[in-house]
C-alpha cells in the first residue's frame, strides 16, 4: 500500500532524515527551520534529540556522532551558518564517517531575518556537495539520498532550502524506514587531528574530490531537462524552488527549454549544452546570483546571461511566479497592484509579557541620563525597537548587545546598557560578558529570562535556572547580580536597582524574570485539559 502523508516542508525534511535511519538531530531554533527538530522530537523519540545551546555546538555534536559511525542531521537559519561555520568549514577537511547532513533554510525576504543570505555560497566555499529541493516530496526523497551521498564522499552534504519551501505543505509519498547504522567509530586519527601536516594532506584529497563531486551532479536525478525540439531565444536554468515558478509560466509553450539544478557543483556539461541551443539563458535562483556568476565564468563574457545581476529578475527578496514569467516574456496581468488589500499590522510584545515591564522600567531611567544608550539583542524583546517603547538603539546579531555596549562604555558613553534574552545570553551572550568582567567594563547587563525561546515558539531554553551562576562563575560580583520580577507592581524596585547599577563602576547584570505568557498559558490550558 502506498503511504501518503501532507506535510510542510520542513516535516517532509525531517521524516526523510528519520525514514532515512539518522540517530541524532542537533538545533538551534530559528525560523524557517525550527520544525524540522520539533517533528522528530515529536514523532521519533528513539532519535537523539535536544536543543542546543548554538549553531555551532550542533554542528560539532552532528560531527561527532558522524565520528561514531551513525548518521546525523543538523537545522539551522541561514544567519546560524555564520555561527556554525568554523566547525562547518573543518568537516569538509576532516571529512564524515557516518552520514552528515546540514539543513540551512534560508530567508529571502527577511520576513523573519536580519538578512537574506544565501546559504549556498558556504556550500561552495567549503567545496562540498549541495542540494536544492524543488518541492516536499524532493525534500523528502533527498534526504535517504544526502545520506548516501555523503558516506559515498565521506563529505557533509548540506541542504538548502527556503521559507516558502519550509513553511508550505504538499503530498508526500512515503518510503520504508532505514535501520540506523552500527556503532563504528572511525580509527583513522589523521582524518580528525587538524594538525597542519595532516590538514593539508586532508585538503589535498578534498580538492581531489572535486571531479568526482562534479560527476555526481552531472548524473543526478535531480538535476534534469526539459527541452524543445529547435533552436530556442531563451533558455532557462531553475535552481530550487524556482523551478516551480519557471513551470507555471508553461516555458514548454513558449519554446524555452528548461535545465532544472537542484544538486551542486553545477552540471557544467549540461549548462553549455543548453547554452548551445539558445541564445540566450536566464537563471532563475531564489536567493543571491550565486549560479549566475558562476555561468558566466562557464560560458564567458560574451555569452548572453541574464538574472538578478543584469535586472532582468529583481536583484532583492523572493521570486514569484509573476517575476519569472516577466523574464520569460510572459504578460502578467496584475489587476490589485495599486490596491491596499490589507492594512500592514507590525508585531508587537504579547499583552502581559515581561518584557513590556523591563522596557518602561529602562525608559524611565533612561529619560533621566542625556546620553543613555540601550543595546538589543534577537528575541521578542526586539520589538522594544517599536512603538510605544522605542526602547533600544542598535540590534545587530545574536550577543551583540553585551559587546556592543562594552565597546560603546570604553568610548565614553554613560549609562551603557544591555539588555539580551536568556536564550540569547547563552547562545553567544557569556563570551562577550566575560570579555566585559575581564575588562572592568562600565555597563550594566539586563538579561531577560521568560523561561524559554519564545521567539521561536517556547522551545527549551539552555540556561533556564543557571544565569545567576553563570554570571557569578564568569567573575560578576555577587553584590552586583540582582533578580527582580518585572511586574507593574514592582517598578519602583526594579528602576532603583537599575539606577544603583548604572551607578557603579564595573560590570553588573539584572534579571528580570517572569514565565513567557504564551507558555504559561500553554502550560495552564494543557493542565485543565488534565483534570
Amino acid at each position: 500500500m502506498i503511504l501518503r502523508k501532507l506535510l510542510l516542508g520542513d516535516e517532509a525534511i525531517a521524516l526523510g532524515a528519520i525514514d532515512a535511519g539518522i540517530s541524532g538531530v542537533y538545533a538551534y531554533p530559528g525560523t524557517p527551520s525550527t520544525e524540522i527538530t520539533e517533528y522528530i522530537q515529536a514523532n521519533a523519540p528513539e532519535v537523539r534529540s535536544r536543543w542546543c545551546s548554538n549553531e555551532k555546538t550542533a554542528m560539532e555534536a552532528a560531527l561527532g556522532m558522524s565520528y561514531a559511525g551513525k548518521r546525523a542531521l543538523v537545522c539551522m537559519k541561514h544567519v546560524g551558518m555564520n555561527v556554525a561555520a568554523d566547525a562547518f568549514v573543518n568537516s569538509a577537511i576532516t571529512g564524515v564517517n557516518g552520514g552528515l547532513v546540514v539543513l540551512a533554510a534560508d530567508d529571502p525576504s527577511m520576513h523573519s531575518s536580519q538578512n537574506e543570505q544565501d546559504s549556498r555560497f558556504y556550500g561552495n566555499f567549503a567545496m562540498i556537495p549541495i542540494l536544492e529541493p524543488s518541492n516536499q516530496q524532493e525534500a523528502y526523497d533527498m534526504m535517504a539520498y544526502a545520506f548516501e551521498l555523503s558516506e559515498e564522499k565521506k563529505l557533509p552534504v548540506l541542504m538548502r532550502i527556503v521559507t516558502r519551501l519550509a513553511h508550505s505543505r504538499a503530498g508526500v509519498t512515503i518510503s520504508k524506514r532505514k535501520a540506523e547504522n552500527p556503532l563504528s567509530p572511525d580509527n583513522e586519527r589523521t582524518h580528525w587531528v587538524l594538525l597542519p601536516g595532516n590538514a593539508r594532506k586532508q585538503y589535498a584529497c578534498l580538492v581531489q574530490k572535486q571531479d568526482s563531486l562534479l560527476e555526481s551532479s552531472e548524473h543526478s536525478p535531480y538535476n534534469n531537462s526539459v527541452t524543445t525540439s529547435e533552436k530556442a531565444k531563451l533558455g532557462v536554468i531553475a535552481c530550487g524552488i524556482a523551478y516551480n515558478y519557471v513551470m507555471e509560466n508553461n516555458p514548454q509553450s513558449l519554446n524555452i527549454p528548461v535545465l532544472k539544478v537542484s544538486q551542486y557543483p553545477l552540471p557544467e556539461a549540461a549548462i553549455r549544452k543548453l547554452a548551445s541551443s539558445c541564445d540566450a539563458l536566464l537563471v532563475a535562483e531564489d536567493g543571491q546570483p550565486l549560479v549566475e556568476n558562476q555561468v558566466k565564468a562557464i560560458l564567458g563574457a560574451d555569452y548572453p546571461t541574464k538574472g538578478r545581476l543584469s535586472g532582468v529578475l529583481p536583484r532583492m527578496g523572493e521570486l514569484t511566479p509573476d517575476s519569472v514569467g516577466e523574464a520569460l516574456g510572459v504578460k502578467i496581468d496584475k489587476p490589485f497592484v495599486d490596491a491596499q488589500n490589507v492594512m500592514p499590522r507590525p508585531p508587537a510584545l504579547c499583552q502581559g509579557c515581561g518584557h513590556r515591564d523591563v522596557y518602561n522600567a529602562l525608559n524611565a531611567v533612561a529619560r533621566e541620563y542625556g546620553n543613555a544608550r540601550i543595546f538589543g539583542d534577537i528575541g521578542c524583546y526586539t520589538l522594544g525597537a517599536l512603538p510605544p517603547f522605542r526602547a533600544i538603539d542598535s540590534c545587530v546579531d545574536m550577543g551583540a548587545s553585551i559587546t556592543m555596549a562594552k565597546g560603546a562604555a570604553d568610548a565614553g558613553v554613560h549609562p551603557a546598557i544591555a539588555v539580551i534574552g536568556d536564550s540569547t545570553f547563552t547562545h553567544s551572550g557569556m563570551t562577550g560578558l566575560l570579555d566585559a568582567v575581564n575588562d572592568k567594563a562600565n555597563i550594566t547587563v539586563v538579561v531577560s529570562d521568560n523561561l524559554t525561546t519564545a521567539m521561536t515558539g517556547g522551545q527549551d531554553s539552555a540556561g533556564t535556572n543557571k544565569f545567576e551562576a553563570i554570571c557569578l562563575a564568569l567573575g560578576v560580583e555577587p553584590e552586583h547580580v540582582h533578580v527582580v520580577v518585572p511586574l507593574p507592581k514592582n517598578m519602583d524596585e526594579i528602576t532603583r536597582i537599575i539606577r544603583q547599577e548604572i551607578e557603579y563602576q564595573g560590570v553588573s547584570v539584572i534579571i528580570p524574570r517572569r514565565e513567557c505568557i504564551q507558555t504559561l498559558g500553554r502550560k495552564l490550558r494543557q493542565k485543565k485539559s488534565q483534570q
